[in-house]
């Protein structure tokens, strides 16, 4: 039996790995009952610590492309906003976009402006224009994400409501929206036009139904599943909900009476080999089993986006070292001091609850350096 002293609840204390083995990696279709995206984090070169790997990061890639999903790139999971510039996201979604061994959608913003100066509506159109163009010249979809420049400078919803058809109106292909709320982003407060979620959402419907056609979905992160469900069931004909909920993704996709979410969510990138066998069992219609499965990732999920939510990438980028997808447990900016070694313990102990540590031994042999680097060794 697996054996690592960890600490746990504010002491130290011997965990027993479970040994019912973890989830098989192996390639799998792409799910039919549901269109589902991984947001996926990104791997820099530990030596150069602004400038990304390129190769661990597409490989990450190819891994969720193998298990069915589709990537969404450039998005908050890989720090943009937080690290990740526009200069390296226009890189990143090329090479993405050009490999394009599955669906690749890809975030547009405008975060080329300069954040230190009160943009103008006419410069936030044009910063969305011009990664939009760049996204769909590459071969991907846009991912409309929420703009901190345009929260800042509109004046109310009828700013949002000009500015979003204008962008959509010129597309090739259509966009998925993205609301990203507060808690994964302060700087978003009141988007849309609104404090108030019911008023926002108005907002956001008022576009979506103006440019129904020029839309395939919406992706929705508020950690509301209310909230979502009653935006799902507003929504045109033809037009998907993407679920962005980090805590309550499993009820959402499984859906209800009136309907179902799609997935746009940043957890796959950690829980990938867990959700696509529960995807296959959600296409053959066996709800029990698709439910045994993501059950216990579901504790996981809520550990990593716990508040505050923002830092989850670092909960993300450390599964994918403990399961060897990278070499080293660094991220732009340094996050990857943003969360505790209490936090950090608790998602290995989560993680192994859920059969998500690929090689047990892998995982305990790169856990203790992170304990020993905290004056938690042996």
């Amino acid at each position: 039996m697996k054996k690592i002293r960890l600490p746990l609840d504010g002491q130290i204390s011997e965990y027993c790995l479970n040994q019912e083995g973890s989830w098989p990696i192996s390639s799998t279709p792409r799910p039919r009952s549901r269109m589902v995206y991984a947001a996926a984090h990104v791997v820099i070169d530990p030596l150069r610590p602004d400038v990304l790997d390129m190769e661990a990061t597409m490989a990450f890639r190819r891994h969720l492309w193998s298990l069915g999903f589709g990537v969404a790139e450039a998005m908050d999971t890989a720090q943009r906003g937080m690290g990740l510039s526009w200069t390296a996201a226009r890189d990143l979604v090329r090479v993405s976009a050009g490999e394009r061994q599955g669906e690749v959608a890809c975030g547009a913003n405008t975060d080329q402006l300069d954040p230190t100066v009160v943009a103008t509506l006419d410069e936030v159109t044009r910063a969305y224009e011009e990664q939009c163009e760049i996204i769909e010249g590459a071969g991907g979809r846009v991912i409309l994400m929420a703009s901190r420049a345009l929260a800042r400078c509109a004046k109310g919803p009828d700013d949002y409501v000009r500015i979003y058809r204008r962008i959509l109106a010129n597309l090739d292909r259509p966009a998925i929206l993205h609301w990203l709320g507060e808690a994964f982003d302060p700087q978003l407060k009141g988007y849309w036009g609104s404090s108030n979620v019911d008023e926002a959402m108005q907002t956001c419907l008022a576009v979506i139904h103006e440019s129904t056609a020029k839309i395939d979905g919406i992706k929705i992160s508020l950690l509301d599943k209310q909230q979502e469900i009653k935006m799902r069931r507003l929504l045109p004909a033809g037009v998907r909900m993407y679920t962005g909920d980090d805590f309550d993704y499993a009820e959402l996709i499984r859906g209800d009476e009136h309907g179902y979410s799609n997935a746009l969510l940043g957890i796959f990138d950690g829980i990938a080999p867990a959700a696509a066998v529960a995807f296959k069992a959600l296409d053959e219609g066996d709800f029990e089993s698709y439910e045994n499965i993501l059950a216990p990732t579901v504790p996981l999920s809520r550990h990593i986006f716990q508040a505050p939510t923002y830092f989850y990438k670092t909960g993300l980028v450390f599964l994918a070292y403990l399961n060897g997808f990278q070499r080293h447990f660094r991220m732009l900016g340094g996050q990857e001091s943003a969360r505790s070694i209490g936090h950090l313990a608790k998602l290995f102990v989560l993680a192994d609850q859920a059969r998500l540590l690929r090689d047990p031994e892998l995982a305990i042999h790169r856990m203790r350096p992170v304990l020993e680097l905290a004056g938690l060794g042996a």
